[in-house]
């Protein structure tokens, strides 16, 4: 066995009445596990190496409070002796190796490694999670298999409450699990668990953010950052614009948006951009548009799909007015952006 494993993470879950995974909560997930941490988990559990999910009872809790303790490692120490009070069923996820998921457990813990900002989008497997994971009711009651949505409703009008449920999904909010430090997110169902928001990040209301994408630095959107696109420092969404990811018909090319990009309001891309590139409101480019590439002249050099431009730097891409050609040029012009924009004080 390795003397050290890929993740691991002691969280709180929450089961449909067939005993199936709802979510897993996982306040304090752990990457890059060290060996004396690792012995620990082997000392006081069942577990027995590679990719494993355990349901840890009191005696389970107390040994591994115990030797975290000789580990070293006060801060899961501390963890594993406050769940001794959950009422809940309390799991332990192992990932020894970084591999596909194998059960809904598997995926929340490598969705929260991301949000948690301790794994970059596209630097976890997730392949095949989709038919990990239960269709659910994210309610005031907590999560409901929403095959059990209608039985809990009426027992709760029996009982004279009321459940409201704020979306039938199979990911929930990011913000109910992880509120990172310095973002803003004008409205919490616009980001799905699993987004990675980056220091100085702004969600508005209208911004959207899917699981395995997000921002690295600083950014302002109030577009979509669809699953899988990453957007660099310094960039900008404008007000529905749209960025296309692979769940969205950019097929299986991954779009990334360089730093100090700005993508004007309801424009939006299939291709990616390199740094300092502008995208004029309202112009959507795809890999396959017909690009008119301009000189400093304003003058017709050549005319290329929008594929064989992606990932450039310093273009501008707009439409013309006249003709209604896309037409692409050096952007020379610096692109200040709004300074109190990213003002995360």
């Amino acid at each position: 066995m390795s003397n050290t494993i890929f993740a691991f993470g002691l969280g709180i879950g929450s089961q449909n009445k067939e005993g199936n995974w709802l979510e897993v909560f996982y306040s304090a997930p752990s990457l890059n596990v060290e060996k004396n941490t690792l012995d620990a988990l082997l000392e006081s559990t069942n577990y027995e190496g590679g990719n494993n999910t355990l349901v840890l009872d009191e005696s389970d809790l107390n040994r591994l409070h115990m030797n975290l303790l000789k580990a070293g490692n006060i801060e899961q120490a501390e963890l594993a002796s406050r769940l001794k009070a959950s009422t809940k069923p309390v799991i332990l996820c192992v990932l020894a190796t970084d591999e596909a998921p194998t059960n809904p457990a598997e995926v929340y813990l490598k969705l929260q490694l991301i949000s948690h900002r301790l794994v970059k989008p596209h630097n976890t497997v997730l392949d095949g999670m989709f038919g990990l994971l239960i269709n659910t009711a994210w309610t005031s009651e907590g999560p409901i298999d929403v095959r059990e949505l209608a039985e809990r409703q009426l027992s709760a009008r029996m009982e004279g409450r009321t459940i409201e449920v704020f979306s039938v999904d199979k990911f929930p909010k990011m913000l109910n699990f992880i509120v990172p430090t310095g973002i803003r997110v004008g409205d919490a169902a616009r980001v799905r668990l699993g987004a990675h928001l980056a220091e100085g990040t702004t969600v508005m209301h209208e911004g959207f953010v899917n699981f395995n994408a997000g921002t690295l630095g600083n950014s302002m959107v109030e577009g979509r950052i669809s699953a899988g696109v990453v957007v660099g420092n310094g960039s900008d969404l404008g007000g529905g614009c749209s960025t296309m990811g692979t769940l969205s018909g950019g097929g299986n090319i991954v779009i990334a948006v360089g730093e100090k990009c700005l993508i004007g309001a309801n424009a939006g891309i299939g291709i990616g951009l390199g740094d300092r590139c502008i995208v004029e409101s309202g112009l959507y480019i795809t890999a396959g548009s017909k690009v008119a590439v301009l000189d400093e002249n304003n003058q017709v050099v050549s005319t290329v799909k929008a594929r064989e431009l992606s990932g450039q730097s310093d273009l501008l891409f707009r439409r013309n007015s006249a003709t209604g050609a896309i037409e692409c040029k050096t952007n020379k012009t610096a692109i200040e952006l709004n300074e109190a924009l990213h003002s995360h004080n």
